[in-house]
């Protein structure tokens, strides 16, 4: 989408008076990669002022993180890094250097949350414990993410996404029943991990305005993505079954997954006893077929069940079943691509598209913000920023005149 906006893009689009329900907050984020960049991009589209601290030369790695990039020369950007970095500022600061480091200490005494997710010990090291960077600064928040956690036999690894898809179970459920473990399409633990820190700094800043203190904020991959089992979690630890991979049909429900049509693939979700009773007569099933009465009836033949849903949809169109299934009411999708996701007239009305002005790059369009606040209002997106573009923020430090 280059050209011009959707009529719908418009109207979706923030007011850019409006500045969000975290203005005033001053986020400094000393993260990289996507853990901690998530949960920063969530709190700088809520309004918080977030402050991006890089490496001089670098930056962040995901600056150099591709194909695909955008962008000519010392200009080209990674499209990842753009995915996750809207509406913050970058400052370039090198940590291993005494003034950079003293900088780095008096924008700490301005912040309102710190977000790192070093190795641990990492900060220690650096004599920026966080302890003691809470015993300075009583009102500060701390948001810590790690891959494994903090301590315990494994809290000294290294957490990649992929490694901890694997150890935390997800790759077990994703897949064919027949075919390997599968890792999920998306950084979902990077990208878990973050949502849950944003949240537990939201809910730190929401009990320092009642005591008056800030507080340490832990999470991790491992345990963002334990978090998220569901049923899944519960099939093991109460009923003692090991879920196995069901590939893109439901574990617990019959029928519900992907079915191909004559042009297409089509997502069918029969999840109760009168979607059953509408759904049934479409492929041709009596309703009080004994094989198929309940649920559980429909997990036990679901084999056969799968057959015959197959072989009834395969015969008609996408569009003609999208129809017929909606005119019955039985929830139903097509299964999209992405160009297919960001050129839907429904995702534009609901501004699931940012555009912004970025200063080299020029007009990008990125995946929106998902939550919207109806008093406090929905911030205007920004651009990502460029390496090292607001060091500025440098020079109103007290006593902090930068020199090269």
């Amino acid at each position: 989408m280059n050209g011009d906006p959707h009529p719908a893009f418009d109207a979706a689009s923030p007011d850019k008076d409006v500045k969000g329900p975290l203005e005033g907050v001053r986020v400094l984020d000393l993260s990289r990669a996507l853990a901690g960049p998530y949960a920063t991009l969530m709190l700088a589209d809520a309004g918080a002022q977030v402050i991006k601290v890089e490496q001089p030369g670098t930056g962040d790695d995901t600056r150099g993180w591709g194909p695909p990039f955008t962008g000519e020369g010392d200009d080209r950007e990674s499209v990842y890094f753009l995915s996750v970095n809207r509406t913050k500022r970058s400052i370039t600061l090198d940590l291993k250097g005494a003034d950079d480091l003293a900088r780095l200490r008096a924008l700490i005494a301005e912040a309102d949350v710190l977000v790192e997710n070093f190795r641990p010990g990492v900060l220690a090291r650096l004599g920026l414990a966080v302890t003691d960077l809470m015993a300075q600064h009583p009102r500060l928040v701390v948001l810590s993410i790690t891959g494994f956690g903090e301590g315990g036999p494994d809290g000294h690894r290294s957490g990649f996404d992929q490694i901890i898809q694997g150890e935390a179970g997800l790759m077990s459920i994703t897949g064919t029943p027949d075919g390997p473990p599968l890792r999920h399409g998306l950084s979902i633990t990077d990208i878990l991990a973050g949502m849950f820190g944003a949240y537990g700094v939201v809910a730190a800043l929401n009990e320092r305005a009642t005591s008056g203190r800030g507080q340490l904020v832990t999470t991790s991959l491992l345990a963002a993505a334990i978090a998220v089992h569901a049923h899944q979690g519960t099939r093991w630890t109460i009923a003692g079954e090991v879920p196995g991979r069901s590939g893109n049909h439901h574990g617990l429900l019959a029928p519900y997954g992907a079915f191909p049509c004559s042009d297409g693939w089509i997502n069918i979700a029969v999840g109760s006893p009168g979607l059953w009773a509408r759904f049934a007569p479409l492929v041709g099933i009596d309703v009080d077929d004994p094989d198929f009465v309940t649920n559980a009836d429909r997990m036990r033949n679901r084999a056969r069940l799968v057959g015959i849903v197959e072989q009834a949809t395969a015969g008609d169109t996408l569009d003609a079943w999208l129809a017929r299934l909606d005119e019955a009411g039985v929830p139903a999708g097509r299964i999209r691509t992405m160009d297919e996701v960001y050129t839907w007239d429904h995702v534009l009305h609901h501004g699931m598209v940012d555009r912004v002005e970025h200063p080299v790059l020029g007009t990008l369009d990125l995946p929106g913000a998902p939550v919207r606040w109806s008093r406090s209002g929905r911030r205007a997106p920004e651009p990502p920023p460029t390496l090292g573009g607001d060091q500025a923020i440098l020079d109103a430090l007290p006593g902090a005149s930068r020199t090269e």
